[in-house]
């Protein structure tokens, strides 16, 4: 195996977050768990004796909050899995950002630029669950991030997991030669209650006979585990998408260098950096 690493996971008091969580830890590595449940964190975290904090990504306060005791606490963070995601109802957040553009690339966003002097000093991997959905539903328009003038659930959420694998993308090709590595994975479609709360038609699939045919929690898991233990490239190539421990096809969207990079002046923009 490799060596023991500090792994800080967001999203991980339970789905595939929680599974790696219990995975890298039966591995040997420090993981450092953060979830936005106090009560479900805690107890995961209690299972494998980690660290643990709290933090709600609809409110980026608290996100700069959780970089603070982040940074404080831990001296050394050798990989970080923004993992905390999902599709939500049409609403805005208290920061008067579209919800599921704030949870799934906004709050990771802000949160990786806030720790970025420690992931340069720890030479880290920085991992981004990102979804097969980028490729189905995502057509990104920086000047319309939120989906204001045609809001979908399913579009919502393909704009948003498309803005993580060019946040990979880029986050790459400016951090890479300072010892950042970054990579994208798809997980599968996760037997959860994913979409349960909007109006996404991909709901009901959660509900049906069909979800035994789902990919498994533990899988999932294993498909983020693999890219935390593994060592960028050797295991894996920095700054690609993975499906099934494979780099896997990407939209067309996800190649443009011009709106990768504007993407990242745009959000910076937005979060006041």
């Amino acid at each position: 195996m490799t060596e023991p690493r500090t792994i800080l996971i967001t999203g991980a008091s339970d789905g595939i977050g929680a599974a790696s969580a219990g995975q890298l830890a039966a591995k040997g590595h420090r993981v450092v768990l953060v979830g936005r449940s106090p009560e479900k964190t805690e107890r995961v975290a209690a299972a494998i004796g980690a660290p643990h904090h709290t933090a709600d990504f609809t409110d980026l306060g608290q996100v700069r909050t959780l970089a603070a005791e982040l940074l404080e606490a831990h001296p050394r963070i050798d990989v970080l899995a923004n993992n905390a995601g999902g599709v939500f109802a049409h609403e805005r957040t208290v920061d008067g950002f579209d919800k599921t553009f704030q949870v799934n690339h906004l709050a990771p966003f802000l949160l990786t630029h806030l720790l970025m002097d420690r992931l340069v000093d720890s030479g880290a991997s920085v991992v981004q669950t990102s979804s097969r959905a980028h490729r189905l539903f995502g057509n990104l328009d920086l000047d319309d991030l939120d989906n204001t003038r045609a809001w979908g659930a399913n579009k919502a959420y393909g704009d948003a997991k498309l803005a993580n694998v060019l946040f990979t993308t880029e986050l790459q090709r400016r951090f890479g030669a300072q010892g950042v590595n970054a990579v994208a994975f798809h997980p599968g479609v996760i037997r959860t209650n994913f979409a349960n709360d909007t109006s996404s038609p991909m709901r009901w699939i959660y509900r049906t006979p069909l979800a035994r045919l789902l990919t498994s929690v533990e899988t999932g898991g294993e498909r983020l585990t693999w890219l935390a233990d593994g060592t960028p490239g050797v295991t894996w190539e920095p700054g690609r998408y993975y499906g099934a421990n494979s780099v896997a096809a990407v939209n067309p969207q996800a190649n443009d260098p011009a709106l990768a990079s504007g993407l990242w002046e745009r959000s910076e923009s937005l979060l006041g950096l």
